[in-house]
């Protein structure tokens, strides 16, 4: 018998041709897509993989999977790598990596295979998912194979190769660069984008407005939120509510499409230690967490803040070099959650723009004392204890200043 292998396909020209060349090594394949948002057409797409030849295709809903236990989780850690990006792709392959492992289990599979380079996160991250997962998985990775990479230089010999398989592909030689598109996001690299000190087409952005053609009109929503978790929004502008997870994260990607929010244009460190210039579109995600920091910032306790701001960089840096299945990233998950516990109420927003703008919040679990923090009100602090406060924190102050005057003398 044929060993089996899951493939994760896309349909494009990359996993396209690969699964002809597994089924030329003698492979029966099964083709795995994940629906995790992207605009595709899945029917297309499974037909394609058929008339190549796989044996099987799956075809897998996980957006709301995506939204529940990728996304929020990532959006109460407060997660952002390098300052800048939101993760979009990063969160999304462990997902695709779970759900392929988890088809493997089921048809008997001995091997899984995917389309990602040999320069790029995405190698990692699959492949350290497949291994958390199910220890004794085979991986096939074609563009680490001496074979394939003796056969395929680039892509014009997939393109080559294709056109010689009778592979229907829309890819050109001088494709103007490549892109990575789920519920979360859109990412465009490499092509054109490779000259860092070019300013990307403004036709290549496919989500969301500029901020320039964005409408005249603010918008106000407001988000509330129980234990860091988003669980409604409502435009206040028109009444619209949405308290399903799933819906209530497209609602905001639309919102956030509309009003021009979420474009940056980046290099990032990859993990194999190569830099890339990245352009995204995150709209959603980037009110989300401005709302979630507004909330965090009237209902945290200032120092469980000041510990899980430590926590949160190493968190987007897990998730970004593909460590989302380690025993590190349970011990933060588990230490995140606990410092939600208490993260409930109402962010208010004004969408214009290309902006988010905090304009109120509100908590049951507030630790704002009005009357505490007044100009105006004593609020049971007596002023006159702050001689002392200032006096003890002025202590090593006075010995460090002693020290440099002795060794300028």
């Amino acid at each position: 018998m044929k060993e089996k292998v899951v493939l994760a396909y896309s349909g494009g020209l990359d996993t396209s041709c690969i699964l002809q060349w597994l089924l030329n090594k003698g492979y029966e394949v099964i083709a795995y897509i994940a629906d995790i948002g992207q605009k595709e057409d899945f029917l297309a797409a499974e037909q394609k993989a058929l008339k190549i030849g796989a044996s099987k295709v799956y075809i897998v809903d996980c957006k709301k999977e995506f939204v529940t236990d990728f996304i929020f989780p990532a959006m109460k850690s407060n997660a952002i790598y390098e300052q800048r990006y939101l993760l979009g792709t990063s969160l999304a392959r462990p997902l695709i990596a779970k759900k392929q492992i988890e088809i493997a289990i089921k048809e008997n599979a001995r091997y899984v295979s995917h389309g990602a380079t040999g320069k790029g996160n995405d190698q990692v991250r699959f492949e350290l998912s497949y291994f958390a997962l199910k220890p004794d998985i085979k991986v096939i990775s074609p563009w680490k194979d001496a074979e394939f990479l003796a056969q395929f230089k680039g892509r014009t010999d997939l393109i080559n190769y294709a056109a010689k398989n009778g592979i229907p592909v829309k890819a050109t030689v001088s494709a103007p660069y490549s892109t990575d598109e789920n519920l979360m996001h859109i990412s465009y690299e490499s092509g054109i984008l490779e000259d860092p000190k070019l300013a990307p087409n403004p036709e290549m952005f496919e989500y969301t407005n500029s901020p320039q053609t964005a409408p005249d009109k603010e918008a106000h929503i407001e988000i509330h939120f129980k234990d860091g978790l988003p669980i409604k929004v409502v435009n206040k502008d028109d009444n619209t509510a949405k308290e399903n997870p799933l819906e209530l994260f497209q609602y905001l990607n639309e919102l956030g499409s509309l009003h021009g929010i979420g474009r940056i244009d980046i290099v990032e460190n990859r993990f194999v230690g190569i830099k890339s210039r990245g352009v995204y579109e995150t709209p959603g995600a980037t009110i989300l967490r401005s709302a979630h920091l507004d909330i965090e910032g009237i209902a945290m306790d200032r120092e469980v803040m000041r510990l899980r701001d430590m926590l949160s960089p190493k968190f987007a840096e897990l998730v970004y070099y593909g460590f989302w299945y380690s025993p590190e990233m349970d011990f933060l998950m588990a230490a995140i959650n606990k410092s939600q516990e208490v993260i409930d109420g109402i962010a208010y927003l004004t969408l214009y723009k290309g902006n988010v703008i905090n304009t109120g919040r509100e908590s049951p679990s507030s630790l704002y004392d009005q009357e505490l923090s007044s100009m105006d009100v004593e609020g049971g602090f007596n002023q006159q204890d702050s001689i002392g406060f200032i006096k003890i924190n002025a202590i090593r102050l006075k010995a460090h200043h002693l020290i440099l005057k002795k060794r300028s003398d």
